[in-house]
């Protein structure tokens, strides 16, 4: 046994920690609750020295798998981590890793699918895994996602197959334990062996290394053996291709006792197919997967003392699915509950219990499925022991939900309306009018005047959850005080939909509707187009309703590609985006829109690095790019200007297509800074040029407000002072990573002054 220390850690920590002692080469990744504390801690061992892996921040979870595939592709060993949405935003992509036979590992801290948004845990995004072609291994602690990750690469290069290492969101991924880790990464990195690619073995393209026995990686980044990886194929090769990629899983299941036996002589710890409690002469049984199982085997202890023989089962490996195993497990039982933590809608059980029920068909067995915990429902000693008792009932149902509570707007029950719907007439006081002039080409825009403004009663209620000096409020109302008449708004995920609807309450006094990241500006111009198609056909009473698609927190990285797919049909909408700078309703990871230099959650500040490394993305430029009719930016420090241009931006939906407005949104949380300061940071902000005021009306630019003009233009250092996410740029050790932020800033700023002045641009 290999010399191991006590760490204190939880899951993704020690995910991350196990990375790092592999010290993998790239690690591609988008950030998603519950998983997305492994990259967080990754970043934090990188900016200390710790390891060398090239952490890349995708601007979704498909790009992050297809940079994963890229590098495994070059030969390098890969890693990245993912849940729930972002598990099936990326779902294409696993077949092509495995159908190619590029072994890497992904884990995956389970969470709920969507919709409706959910972040707690339960199973049904691993399901989604089962006909990938990955092989899958499943953690009930935290100390096995230690063990899952080591033994998992070596599994993956052993047989040439991506590897999963699954385990519970919230529970293993963030509980706490006291676990052993080897003490010297040396001994992990002989444990696992070198990767042997063709590029720096010079042999023949995925050939066994004749001194080692071992696998040998094509690599196109292996000149002398060029390779094409992915060619197109037709039958028979596509199926001689799937043949051997069971051949594999196969081979998987061959190599996997000699693999736990190995890493048992090393570790001291028994890793396993599956495995049973008390289940040797149990009458009755009960199947789970992860962290539930520790708890069912307390419901055991209390059923054994009532003289009830029962037991419990789970498996440890899903794919290859370990049916001679769990058979074996499973010999003395004449009732066997299923509990699974996701649906097979319709199939009469979740997958778990539709594999069990075919591995042990011919048994003479009563089956029992049960769906339980989805949502992060937890489940207790007692629900255990609840389920041993229905499965002891001999009218008890072949098939149920458990847990199932009678909920506010349940079937047969009356959904409450909390607010009076607002009228076109109370939405309308007149605060501004817009005219297209078609002497110069433009909106003409009057009053918008502040003061004017509070007759305009507020779409989103008072109560909602957002932090204290939170800007999305702040911005939205602003917003909304320049666009009279009828609204319908559409929000991506993030802060502003989490705070704001809260099952069974809403905060909005207008229609509402959610969709995720990426897809939200698609999902309204769907909305759009159908209220117009109903109008045309006299479905609809006549009127205008203002479509807005409200974006934040990192929305419009992974979400714009559908907003520029909006922009260029071009349909007649406004896409709002408050720019926080970061994925803050995860906890503040670094956004395409963080400013360079900014910490954040996976852009630490250490010896090796000192925040994020790039500039942050223009994304009014890009939207401008496409040539739709308005684009602005806005700010609560100039707040005439904010509803003037709201004004402008509805009346150009109304007529013309989509308007796009930008917001620089504070988060006092995550900026560190003092929320009843916020209006002035903002404000800084705009004048040292970081957050320009302009607009670009049917392709010419128009600046708003000149901060070197007015003499205010103070520089990006400033700004910085007023944060604790950039404060430390002021030192003196930063000053070249500061100058060349300055110089950037000045370089855009110069070049929209230029185009501001030029009659075409």
């Amino acid at each position: 046994m290999e010399k191991q220390k006590i760490m204190y850690d939880s899951g993704n920590e020690l995910a991350a920690y196990a990375a790092k002692q592999i010290n993998y080469h790239v690690m591609g990744y988008y950030p998603i609750t519950p998983s997305t504390q492994i990259a967080e801690n990754l970043d934090v061992m990188r900016a200390e020295g710790q390891h060398d892996i090239q952490l890349i921040a995708a601007e979704g979870e498909q790009s992050a798998a297809g940079i994963c595939y890229g590098a495994t592709a070059g030969g390098g060993r890969v890693f990245n981590a993912t849940s729930a949405n972002g598990l099936l935003y990326a779902l294409e992509q696993f077949p092509v890793q495995s159908g190619t036979r590029m072994p890497m590992v992904m884990n995956v801290a389970c969470r709920t699918i969507s919709g409706p948004l959910c972040i707690k845990g339960d199973h049904s995004d691993i399901m989604y895994m089962l006909n990938t072609g990955w092989i899958i291994l499943f953690a009930d602690e935290p100390q096995m996602v230690y063990d899952m990750n080591l033994l998992g690469l070596k599994l993956a290069e052993a047989v040439s197959l991506p590897v999963v290492v699954a385990f519970d969101g919230f529970f293993p991924s963030h509980q706490k334990r006291k676990c052993l880790v080897f003490e010297d990464d040396e001994v992990v990195k002989n444990y696992i062996g070198p990767k042997l690619s063709s590029d720096n073995l010079n042999t023949s393209a995925f050939a066994r290394d004749a001194s080692t026995g071992e696998n040998c990686f094509y690599s196109v980044l292996d000149l002398s053996h060029p390779v094409s990886v992915g060619s197109y194929m037709n039958e028979p090769d596509v199926i001689n291709n799937k043949y051997q990629l069971h051949l594999a899983m196969e081979e998987a299941r061959k190599k996997l006792p000699s693999l736990f036996a190995e890493y048992a002589s090393l570790s001291g710890r028994t890793l396993a197919f599956a495995a049973g409690y008390r289940n040797e002469d149990a009458d009755i049984l009960l199947f789970v997967l992860g962290s539930s199982y520790h708890t069912a085997m307390e419901a055991v202890d209390i059923l054994r003392r009532e003289n009830i023989r029962a037991g419990v089962v789970t498996a440890y490996v899903l794919r290859p699915f370990p049916a001679e195993e769990l058979r074996s497990l499973c010999a003395s039982a004449n009732v066997i509950v299923t509990a699974d933590r996701q649906d097979s809608y319709g199939a009469g059980g979740g997958n778990m219990s539709l594999e069990l029920k075919a591995a042990l068909s011919g048994r003479n067995v009563r089956f029992l499925s049960r769906i339980y915990g989805l949502g992060g429902k937890d489940f207790f000693v007692e629900d255990a022991v609840n389920l041993f008792r229905e499965g002891l009932l001999d009218s008890a149902p072949a098939f149920d939900y458990y847990g199932v509570t009678p909920g506010e707007g349940s079937p047969g029950q009356e959904q409450p309306q909390y607010f009076r719907p607002l009228t076109k007439a109370d939405t309308s006081p007149g605060i501004t009018t817009c005219v297209f002039d078609e002497a110069q080409g433009k909106m003409v825009v009057k009053g918008g005047l502040l003061k004017d403004a509070t007759a305009m009663p507020k779409r989103i209620a008072p109560g909602h959850g957002a932090c204290p000096g939170c800007g999305i409020p702040v911005n939205l109302n602003l917003l909304l005080k320049g666009i009279e008449g009828n609204v319908i708004l559409l929000f991506q995920t993030g802060c502003g939909m989490v705070v704001t609807t809260g099952y069974p309450k809403t905060a909005f006094r207008v229609p509402y509707l959610h969709n995720l990241f990426q897809n939200g500006a698609a999902t309204l111009s769907g909305l759009v187009e159908v209220f117009h198609q109903k109008q045309k056909r006299g479905e609809y009473p006549e009127g205008e309703i203002t479509f807005i698609m409200v974006s934040g927190d990192g929305g419009l990285d992974i979400g714009m590609g559908s907003a520029l797919g909006t922009a260029l049909r071009n349909h007649r909408m406004i896409i709002f985006e408050y720019d926080n700078g970061g994925y803050m309703n995860t906890g503040y990871q670094l956004s395409y829109s963080t400013p360079m230099g900014a910490k954040s959650s996976t852009s630490h500040v250490g010896k090796t690095q000192y925040g994020k490394t790039f500039f942050h993305k223009d994304s009014p430029g890009l939207m401008a790019a496409t040539h739709l009719p308005y684009v602005a930016t806005v700010a609560e420090s100039n707040p005439s200007d904010f509803i003037k241009k709201a004004a402008k931006a509805a009346a150009y939906a109304k007529d013309f297509g989509t308007a796009y407005v930008k917001a620089l949104s504070a988060c006092p949380l995550n900026w560190s800074d003092r929320p009843d300061l916020e209006r002035s940071g903002i404000s800084a902000a705009v004048d040292c040029c970081y957050f320009p005021l302009y607009e670009v009306e049917r392709g010419i630019t128009s600046l708003t407000y000149d901060p070197e003009e007015k003499k205010k233009k103070i520089p990006v250092t400033e700004w910085f002072a007023m944060m604790g996410r950039t404060k430390h740029l002021t030192k003196d050790i930063y000053r070249p990573v500061t100058e060349e932020i300055q110089a950037e800033i000045d370089r855009r700023f110069a070049r929209l002054k230029a185009m501001a002045e030029h009659p075409l641009l």
